[in-house]
């Protein structure tokens, strides 16, 4: 299999939320989880001050355009190609481009990878988040999104839960 890499999507302007989950629930359906692994509408925080008061909000860095990390190739570009509001990648004609190192750095995305203790099967402790206090096994481990899946016992059913690699904690 090819390696991922960052590709810019252009989409119609204000469309960029929608193509992220169309994109999202049609890699659901067709289980390209292990071809496409993360869609991204960048944000930033932004702080207006409008009738003397403070009001801190979020902002699209890039208006028009959806970042995703893929492997690409015929069935992924057909995907994100056909997803309603995708005018298309940039590049020069039909050939997407993948975003450089220097362009990723620039816009706070990190390609390399973290080492962390775990692995497949430990039990961790959950130290932050909505499971905070709760003890898993690690059932998979998704480098490029720095996040586990654990199952946790829940109801006296194991349930899958997804956190990011920070949330936890090798016991």
């Amino acid at each position: 299999m090819g390696e991922s890499n960052w590709y810019v999507v252009h989409t119609y302007s204000g469309y960029e939320n929608k193509v992220k989950a169309d994109l999202e629930k049609t890699i659901e359906n067709r289980k390209l989880h292990d071809q496409i692994l993360e869609v991204a509408v960048p944000l930033e925080e932004v702080v207006e001050i409008k009738n003397g008061v403070k009001k801190t909000s979020q902002k699209k860095m890039f208006p028009g355009y959806v970042l995703i990390n893929m492997i690409m190739n015929d069935d992924t570009w057909y995907v994100v190609r056909n997803t309603r509001g995708v005018t298309g990648f940039v590049g020069p004609g039909s050939k997407p481009v993948p975003l450089s190192e220097e362009e990723m750095y620039h816009m706070g995305i990190s390609h390399g990878e973290v080492q962390v203790d775990f692995e497949e099967g430990d039990n961790v402790a959950v130290i932050s988040g909505v499971w905070e206090g709760t003890v898993g096994t690690i059932q998979s481990i998704n480098q490029s999104k720095q996040s586990v899946i654990i199952h946790v016992d829940m109801f006296g059913r194991e349930t899958p839960v997804e956190l990011n690699f920070t949330e936890v904690r090798k016991l």
